[in-house]
Parts: structure tokens; C-alpha cells; sequence
């Protein structure tokens, strides 16, 4: 990646066409929200066989992932600790698989969130496509 301290628009373009490829790949078309580090949405696609429900869902999972720099997967663990679990009651914290930070350098850039699989296949196309991407 680069030495900024945001993801880019080429970036951010990059990752949505890697999440569409891998997406293919894991067999569904998903929607797919790139937010920068402060959580606001930097780039968006949603595919044409997609749900409309699976908009705010990508955005939402993007936001959470941006937020502290965790991942969705790890928000369903912490949201079902009796000490964090009012975290569910924040506004769009969404605790389901598919929403990753973007780090460069140790520091949280912007969030990938993608929806319109099961969650494992949105978990498989998220983690195949930031692979891809860090390539």
C-alpha cells in the first residue's frame, strides 16, 4: 500500500473490483462499501443481482470495522461479552461477518464491508480480496 494516511479513490476502486472478482469466485454478487478511516463512505458497488436490504448492511459493516479497527468477526465476540453487550444498541455497530479494516502501517486507513452471501461467503470474499489487494 502507500504512505498516506486514507485510502485513495484508485485504492479504494481496486479493493471493490478484487471484492467483485473473489465474490464471483465464493458464487454470489455482492454489495460492496469502502468508508475511510472516520467511517464515511468513500466508494461503493453493488452488484446487479444483489438485495437492496444488503446496502446499509456492507456501509454499516464497514462503518463498524472502521471504528476501532476490528473486524466484524471479532465485534460478534465482543458484543456477546456481558460487559460490552450494550454495544448492540449503538447505532449502525453491526456484528456480522464481512466488514474488515483497512491498516497501513499499523494505522486504520478505512474499512472494506461487503454483503450479499451467507456470512461465510461474505467472511471468504473479504479475506480473499484484501489479500489480493495487499499483493
Amino acid at each position: 500500500m502507500s504512505e498516506l494516511s486514507f485510502i485513495t479513490r484508485e485504492a479504494a476502486a481496486r479493493l471493490i473490483a478484487e471484492t467483485i472478482a473473489a465474490s464471483a469466485r465464493v458464487g454470489f454478487e455482492p454489495v460492496v462499501a469502502i468508508v475511510g478511516a472516520s467511517g464515511n463512505l468513500k466508494a461503493f458497488e453493488r452488484s446487479d443481482r444483489s438485495s437492496f436490504l444488503a446496502v446499509n448492511i456492507a456501509i454499516d459493516k464497514a462503518y463498524t470495522a472502521a471504528s476501532f479497527g476490528l473486524s466484524t468477526t471479532q465485534w460478534v465476540d465482543l458484543v456477546d461479552d456481558r460487559g460490552a453487550a450494550n454495544l448492540k444498541l449503538v447505532p449502525r455497530v453491526t456484528a456480522i461477518a464481512g466488514g474488515f479494516p483497512i491498516i497501513d502501517d499499523g494505522a486504520v486507513i478505512g474499512a472494506l464491508g461487503i454483503s450479499g452471501g451467507s456470512w461465510a461467503q461474505d467472511q471468504e470474499a473479504g479475506e480473499e480480496a484484501l489479500r489480493n489487494f495487499a499483493q
